[in-house]
Parts: structure tokens; sequence; C-alpha cells
């Protein structure tokens, strides 16, 4: 099948745009708006490229959000093709960045070409925020350009994430918010010992398992009718020299929240070191917030979106905040109503990462129609 968007897709994915790099597909996007009156601010923020570019136009403001970086192939070899020669087999087009999320920047942009073509002075602007720095550490890239933007008084009304969202086929997840992310780092501190002299050791493991015991069993919260229940979960534990005869000295452990608003950052926090104490642990603790959680109800946009996925393919779109962080967490600082709307993430990240072809036409459409039904002229 040949569309627009699967050739600009191709053209995107070609390039090898490994986290934090972006190898000129921003160039590309600004080349093919240009003639529509966009007009691109190029934003570097140490090593990322971020790339913020607007049609002016009066009225409310959507933005379309996503990033050119991808995450490594993996092995070639592994790979059906070349991960940066884009190749179509089967009515799938496979490549590093199909799903996740080249092809929806390609849809996005060409369903904006298609719109202006019928609706040149539309009763609203139309804007992209692009970055190199969504897989990465996310630092330099979204959160930057947004801190920009607000120090400079400019807001968004709706905001339109191309991450793959669908689960088994296009449309049938809008993400409407997503759940916080609060991680710690805790070191349990005890006495190093031989085992055969536990008496003059202290054995930060056996101290500390009671602790993660409790911790493992608490309900943080139960969630509410828009996000599910809190989790905590353990990422990792290291301790020992690795020799069998001695009582290591130190415990670390890596956690990590996901919490729903039922949480606060300050509820959970009091919470975790309040078991702690209460086993008499030695401890140091420290605690990096990656994430709030942001939510948008139900109202112009999402009526919007989930009309116009009705309408291109018949779908009742389900609402959903699961799944992890997302760009729209930065985004949702300057803009009340954000979801994420994009290809199915069945391969995203994976070895022979593809989406079908006819998906990323049918994404271009709904995209479309959601521009149609929130900027359309009367």
């Amino acid at each position: 099948m040949s569309h627009p968007a699967i050739d600009l897709a191709a053209q995107l994915m070609a390039r090898r745009s490994v986290t934090p790099e972006d190898a000129g597909c921003q160039d590309i996007l600004v080349q093919r708006l240009a003639h529509l009156g966009f007009s691109a601010e190029r934003m570097r923020f140490g090593e990322v490229e971020n790339l913020w570019i607007r049609r002016i136009q009066t009225g409310p403001v959507l933005c379309f959000a996503g990033h050119t970086d991808v995450v490594p192939s993996g092995p070639p070899d592994q790979w059906l093709s070349d991960p940066f020669t884009p190749t179509i087999l089967d009515g799938k087009l496979y490549g590093r960045g199909a799903a996740d999320m080249k092809s929806a920047i390609a849809a996005f942009v060409c369903a904006v070409e298609e719109f202006l073509a019928q609706h040149p002075a539309p009763i609203g602007a139309i804007a992209l925020l692009i970055t190199s720095d969504e897989e990465g550490d996310a630092v330099d890239g979204t959160v930057r350009v947004v801190e920009t933007l607000k120090a400079r008084g400019e807001r968004l009304d709706y905001c339109i994430v191309g991450e793959p969202t669908a689960e088994r086929r296009v449309g049938d997840t809008i993400k409407n918010g997503r759940r916080g992310s609060l991680s710690g780092t805790l070191r349990i501190k005890g006495v190093q010992g031989h085992v055969a002299y536990p008496h003059l050791a202290r054995n930060p493991v056996h101290m500390g398992a009671p602790a993660l015991a409790e911790l493992a069993g608490i309900t943080w919260d139960a969630g509410n009718e828009y996000f599910p229940p809190t989790t905590w979960q353990v990422s990792n534990i290291r301790g020992g020299t690795g020799a069998t005869n001695v009582i290591p000295g130190e415990l670390d452990v890596l956690f990590n929240f996901r919490f729903s608003t039922a949480s606060t950052v300050e509820s959970l926090t009091a919470r975790l070191e309040h078991v702690l104490d209460k086993y008499g642990l030695d401890y140091d603790l420290h605690w990096t917030l990656s994430a709030l959680p942001y939510f948008t109800p139900e109202g112009t946009l999402v009526r919007a979106a989930r009309e116009a996925v009705a309408s291109v393919t018949g779908v009742e779109a389900a609402l959903s905040t699961s799944g992890g962080t997302s760009d729209g967490r930065f985004i949702s600082e300057i803009c009340p109503q954000v979801v994420e709307l994009g290809l199915c993430n069945s391969t995203i990240h994976q070895i022979n990462e593809q989406v079908p072809v006819a998906d990323v036409v049918t994404l271009t459409a709904i995209y479309r129609r959601l521009m149609e039904n929130l900027f359309a002229s009367r």
C-alpha cells in the first residue's frame, strides 16, 4: 500500500536516531511543514535536539507531541531485515521506530497536511513538540521545552501524545492519564563479620527482611474510578562480598512506587519510612520523583478523540491510565487536556518491531478527524 504517511515514516525510520540522537529527523519535519506556514523554533539543551513548531492562528492551540529518538536495535542479525532499513513484509512495516513512534509522527504530519488542504483557515492553531530525549534520561527534552514555554507564558489547550496506546487494534485504547513514579534507593546498614561468629556481626539481610516483607504486603491505596491501586515493587537487591563465609555489612534495595491520585508523595514516603523505623533499622534512604500522576477528565478533547476513533474504525475507545510514564506528565503542566493516542504497542522495543501498514493509514485518518472535530470551520 502506497500512502504519504508510510513514505514519511520510512524516511524517518531510516535515520539512526538512537537516543538521544535525532539524526536529522526534525529537519525533515521542518521542511515538510514549512510551506503550510509553520514557523520552527529549535531548542537544544545539552546533547538533545528539541523542536517547537507552530502555525500561527487565533483560537485554541492543539499540539501533537512525540519523539524522534528510538531505543537501540539489539543484535541486527536477529532482525528479519536491517533495523534501520524500513522494510514492508506481508503488509507490515518493519524497523526500529515503526511503532514507537516515528509512524505516529508521520501520521500526524500527513493528517495536518490533509486537514489544512480542506480547512486552510481553521478556528485554532496547530503545533508540534518533538524531542529526541524520551527514550533516554528525559531531562533535556520535553520537560525543558515545557519550562521554556511556561516561562514566556505560552499555554496549550489540547495535546495529543502519539505514544503507542492500542492493545489489539488502532483506537481501542486512549490514555487520558498516567500514574506517578516515585523511586527509592535504600541502604540498610549492619556490621560485616564471619558467618561462624554471627554474634560479632549484624546481618542487614536478616534485619531488613521482615520490613521488606511487610512493605510488599501493604495495600497502599485502593485506586479510584480513574486509576488502578498504587503498587510498590522491589527492582533490585544487592548485598554481600560474593564470599560464602562473610556476613554482609550493607544491603542495598532499589524500589519504585507507581502511584495513583489516591496517594501523595508525602503519604507514601511517610508510610514507608514508618515501617523501616518500626523495625529499628539503621538506614539511608534517597527518593527520586520521576513523575506526578496526571489526568484528563472526559471533556472536549476526550470526546473529540473518541468520536474520531469511532467514526474511522467503528471502535468505542476505552479510556485508560495504565502503563508507564510518558512525556504527557510534563506537558500537563501547561496544558489542561492531554491524551495519548497511537499505534499498537505489542512489538515496541522488541526485535522485529513492526506495525501493519494499514494501521498507519488508519491513524492518519483518526488524527485528521480529530482535528476536524476540534477546529474545522463551521
